[in-house]
């Protein structure tokens, strides 16, 4: 399986100018070609990858509007031409139900202002010892954190929107298969609390509210500065470098987080959650977005498969939250408010996102399904209502659901 390893390098002066007509010739080249498959009239074939290299490459060199393509290596340019054939690609199998995921949209032209990169295959960098060579660029000063595993296969060189450069390289690499210590753990995602295990406990997650005060005042101040000007330059940076520390406390979070799960469990299992809907909730959006949910679905799945574990999804419309994770006695549907509950089957006492966790790991591992919950062949998707079976008797308010 191939991996990626990020390092942060520091160029020097001659380095970043030569780096930035790197990625302004890289950008050139992909809106060129990216605007000639546009222009096509409709009902002829697309140019193809060798056709659009021989166009907006080989005889854009020899123009005098692009004759400074030549003084960058050749190879990132070329890596530019196959990175457009594979978001067409993308695009395509997005379109005809190949592709998993969300939709993949139309390839767009590439921004200035936008993170700049440029891929350098095999014989366009080589790595001697601790120093870094790529082509035309020369060595660059790489901050080596963990060392590489394998000879990469390519390189990509990156600037993002704080001017800060990265080396990430493409990697191959054997999956660890070391058995793990417990058998399978479920997660419930929340907002207040990062995450509900299903055993061990409750996990919270980073506080973002001093660094969203302070990304809310640099935007303010970015928002009255003149375009153009150097006072506006510095306020944009001021709030890349903040956005950037949110992005990177959050990261790192998730990071060690999934790696814990993953090398302690062999079986992780999560709710399909409709994100790209509760976002929607004006109230709410921010806070589920900060949360990283799919982040952390999709790290786990990357890191499951290098440590020869398996993640399971069940359905989003399991009613997790209505039925005793310990005897399955079904209570039905509950007020958000109610955080804890009596089942008046076995008469445990649970916690509401506990419980659910727990029914989450038994449907992930094949222990219960629906149909048990529901009746066999019921369409109900999320049970019946709640309700009290002898009014004068019960007492339901916020904290506790008790019988009297």
């Amino acid at each position: 399986m191939k991996l990626r390893y990020q390092y942060r390098i520091y160029p020097r002066k001659p380095q970043q100018t030569n780096l930035s007509r790197l990625f302004g010739c890289t950008r050139v080249v992909w809106n060129d070609a990216l605007a000639l498959v546009k222009s096509t009239p409709n009902g002829e074939k697309w140019p193809t990858s060798t056709e659009l290299s021989k166009r907006c490459i080989t005889q854009a060199k020899k123009t005098v509007e692009r004759s400074w393509l030549s003084e960058v290596s050749s190879v990132p340019l070329q890596q530019s031409i196959i990175d457009l054939g594979s978001a067409f690609k993308n695009f395509f199998d997005s379109r005809k139900g190949k592709r998993k995921g969300k939709r993949v949209g139309f390839p767009r032209f590439k921004k200035r202002s936008a993170t700049q990169s440029a891929r350098f295959a095999k014989t366009a960098f080589s790595i001697k010892g601790s120093q870094v060579y790529l082509a035309k660029i020369g060595t660059v000063k790489t901050k080596w954190s963990r060392p590489l595993p394998n000879a990469p296969s390519s390189v990509t060189v990156i600037k993002d929107q704080q001017n800060h450069y990265y080396l990430s390289f493409v990697v191959e690499a054997e999956p660890t298969m070391d058995p793990a210590p417990n058998p399978a753990i479920g997660v419930d995602l929340g907002i207040k609390t990062f995450a509900f295990p299903s055993h061990g406990e409750p996990i919270q997650g980073p506080d973002y509210s001093k660094l969203n005060h302070k990304v809310k005042r640099a935007q303010s101040t970015l928002s009255r500065r003149q375009k153009g000007s150097k006072r506006r330059e510095r306020a944009r940076l001021r709030v890349a470098k903040l956005k950037a520390k949110i992005r990177s406390i959050r990261k790192d979070f998730l990071h060690k987080t999934t790696t814990q799960w993953v090398r302690d469990n062999q079986v992780l299992c999560f709710e399909d959650l409709n994100v790209s809907g509760m976002v929607k909730n004006r109230k709410l959006a921010r806070a589920i977005s900060e949360q990283g949910w799919r982040e952390c679905r999709t790290m786990s799945e990357a890191k499951a498969t290098m440590y020869g574990r398996e993640v399971r999804v069940i359905d989003r419309w399991e009613p997790t939250s209505q039925y005793c994770s310990e005897c399955g006695f079904p209570w039905g549907k509950l007020d958000l408010s109610v955080r804890q509950i009596k089942c008046l089957g076995c008469g445990t006492i649970h916690d509401r996102d506990s419980n659910a966790a727990k029914n989450i790991e038994h449907v992930g591992v094949g222990h219960t399904h629906d149909s048990e919950i529901n009746g066999p062949g019921s369409t109900c998707k999320t049970g019946f209502p709640a309700g009290c079976v002898e009014p004068s008797n019960r007492i339901v308010d916020s904290q506790l659901c008790l019988d009297i």
